[in-house]
């Protein structure tokens, strides 16, 4: 089986994961009148794959598949713990969960519950598909679904949404690389207003999504 194509129906918004539900605090964001704009959008989008959970979970994905079928436990933790709010933990579980569920069914993977970075990385290596292009295929997919919550709330065409995205490419790639150790060591965040706006997102009064 092609690993391009396998790990293209894993991200796909139409696996069952339920990704297009979370906005990751964008949402609130655009509430506020901070993202109002394709360049606002690219901003933040940019600032979440380089400096906040784009980043993060990247290494933590590479490190589940240096892992192998022993390591889940301890960075199924960290992952838990670097969640800044109760919506960005549910969304990293439940993504997760959802995901450990379709690929027991589609490919019998012995695979648990985990966050969603790290079952994803742990499935990866059991299907013995190259980690770099799981990673940039992850981010890509990263990306894609907080542009596409941008599109849904934003005055954004589909065409501008698409430039963002393809905007971003070389640093997608350029974070791959920078993952690829799996170092956990060099997990860190700097995107106070990303995860400020993660706490807010479940007092907004109207909410289109989960997070």
């Amino acid at each position: 089986m092609s690993p391009a194509l396998l790990l293209h129906q894993w991200l796909s918004p139409a696996f069952p994961v339920g990704a297009f539900s979370y906005s990751h605090g964008l949402e609130v964001a655009i509430a506020d009148g901070r993202i109002c704009d394709t360049a606002s959008t690219a901003d933040w989008v940019e600032a979440a794959l380089d400096h906040g959970a784009g980043r993060s979970d990247a290494i933590l994905l590479a490190a589940a598949y240096h892992a192998g079928p022993t390591g889940h436990d301890a960075l199924g933790d960290l992952a838990r713990a670097l969640s800044p709010s109760a919506e960005r933990l549910a969304e990293t579980d439940r993504m997760g969960a959802a995901f450990a569920r379709t690929l027991r069914a589609l490919h019998d993977l012995d695979l648990p519950d985990a966050p969603y970075p790290v079952v994803l990385g742990q499935a990866a290596r059991a299907c013995d598909l190259p980690l770099l292009l799981t990673l940039n295929l992850f981010l890509q997919a990263f990306a894609a679904n907080l542009v596409s919550a941008s599109l849904r709330l934003v005055p954004l065409g589909q065409t501008e949404a698409q430039g963002v995205i393809l905007h971003l490419t070389d640093r997608i790639a350029e974070i791959a690389v920078d993952a690829e150790p799996g170092d956990t060591d060099q997990i860190g965040t700097a995107t106070i207003a990303l995860d400020v706006a993660s706490m807010a997102h479940e007092t907004l009064p109207t909410r289109l999504f989960q997070s």
